[in-house]
């Protein structure tokens, strides 16, 4: 049997797994928010293409011009399971290339990883997915149930064009489907000299917010006691210093007991740190997941240095724990004080699901069969994911785009950030490892 074949005589999926990331790297769908940016159309037309070319009858939806969503289903042998979503996103964050040691979209290999924007978020995942449909097609292979393959527009900003859209408009694409698989989780972690893998059963919720500080407008050299930009620094400064309470989820306890049994170190709910000092570049990803937060990213005031403006802004990120969030606006909107307006600009929901069941049971049967010595633990995300739509859905989602990891690779820390890559070895083995999952399950 060649190589590059299976057993059938036709091409594996994790051999032209590397190629089709190295494609979809090299389509620059950036999105910049607020519906700018180049779109995912032909991000979308691609993966439209190569759903096609083995027998399959893709739809690409548009929710405004340029914003491309792709949707195919596979009919499972048993209809009387219910069916399971495997979805990604198209759209990435920006990369410029002046930060960058090479051009974030040439999808360079070099040192046996693939290097560009989306390498790891989350274009790798698409690639896989793509690869495992496409072998399923060629050698006629059907999964139990159904498998709904869904390839989402903008959930860098939210999902508004993509997830959310077909959620709200047509939600018939997703019928009989009861759980999703997705992004940001599955990947390895060495802790402790083991390899463990961090399964996503919880994230999250998100409220990006904006501060409104109104004052009296004047001239720069007069004093002013109802200063806009006054008003506005102490709020940002209060809502940016303040130091949001430990609290833990089940997932986030579960978690921690997890590695506590891989260390010997004891978990005390007084003392989380001295376990995360054991996750290594994984530390700051997951210490993020025991508190809310709230951070400042952005100020607009003025527009000429000897005029005080008569208002300014600010925007700020908000990532709340489950059953939250309602007591973290409250506070924020304690510590803005009176003089200044909170408003929303997206909201969404904190999901937390069980650690639990046929589907969780079959990920890590299909992780150890790759990896004997595989350790799976819960955790949550701090960002999120576009489950958040289809939980809109009653639709249970999972973080799982499997990838086994050298241990030195800071992965956590190239999501949204400078020199993105992901090794070709851990490609092929997601791909095995999803491969086995959707065969099985």
């Amino acid at each position: 049997m060649n190589a590059e074949q299976n057993s059938s005589g036709q091409l594996r999926a994790e051999d032209e797994v590397a190629g089709i990331c190295q494609a979809l790297i090299r389509i620059d769908s950036s999105n910049f928010g607020n519906n700018e940016g180049p779109g995912e159309r032909e991000a979308a037309e691609y993966v439209a293409g190569l759903i096609s070319e083995v027998g399959l009858d893709p739809v690409i939806l548009e929710s405004a011009p340029g914003r491309a969503n792709v949707i195919v289903r596979i009919e499972g042998t048993d209809p009387s399971l219910p069916g399971l979503i495997v979805h990604g996103h198209l759209d990435v964050v920006p990369a410029f290339k002046d930060e960058w040691s090479v051009d974030p979209f040439g999808a360079e290999i070099k040192d046996g990883l693939i290097w560009g924007r989306g390498a790891v978020d989350m274009k790798d995942m698409d690639a896989m997915i793509l690869a495992v449909l496409r072998e399923m097609q060629r050698t006629g292979t059907r999964p139990r149930r159904d498998l709904v393959f869904a390839f989402f527009a903008d959930e860098e900003a939210g999902g508004n064009y993509g997830a959310g859209w077909l959620v709200e408009h047509h939600p018939e694409l997703f019928d009989g489907a009861t759980e999703a698989i997705s992004e940001v989780g599955g990947f390895s972690a060495t802790i402790d000299g083991k390899r463990a893998y961090l399964l996503q059963t919880a994230e999250k919720g998100i409220a990006w917010l904006k501060l409104t500080a109104a004052g009296r407008a004047g001239h720069g050299s007069q004093i002013n006691d109802q200063n806009a930009v006054t008003r506005l620094a102490a709020a940002v400064t209060r809502i940016g210093e303040y130091d949001w309470p430990i609290s833990y989820t089940d997932t986030t306890r579960a978690f921690l007991e997890g590695v506590s049994g891989m260390t010997g170190i004891e978990f005390t709910d007084d003392n989380p740190q001295v376990l995360l000092k054991e996750l290594g570049n994984v530390a700051r990803f997951v210490g993020a997941t025991l508190q809310n937060t709230s951070n400042p990213t952005a100020l607009t005031a003025g527009y000429k240095h000897n005029v005080i403006p008569g208002a300014a802004e600010a925007l700020i990120d908000v990532r709340t724990l489950p059953g939250q969030h309602d007591e973290v606006i409250a506070k924020l909107r304690e510590l803005a004080g009176p003089d200044v307006v909170l408003s929303s600009i997206h909201e969404d929901r904190a999901l937390e699901v069980p650690f639990a069941g046929n589907l969780v049971d079959q990920m890590v049967a299909a992780l150890g069969r790759e990896d004997p010595e595989a350790i799976v633990l819960p955790y949550m995300l701090s960002g999120g994911t576009d489950n958040k739509a289809l939980s809109r859905l009653g639709i249970t989602g999972y973080g799982f785009a499997p990838l086994r990891l050298p241990a030195e690779l800071d992965f956590t820390g190239m999501f949204h950030g400078v020199d993105e890559r992901v090794p070709v070895d851990s490609l092929e083995f997601g791909t095995r490892v999803l491969r086995d999952l959707l065969l099985t399950y």
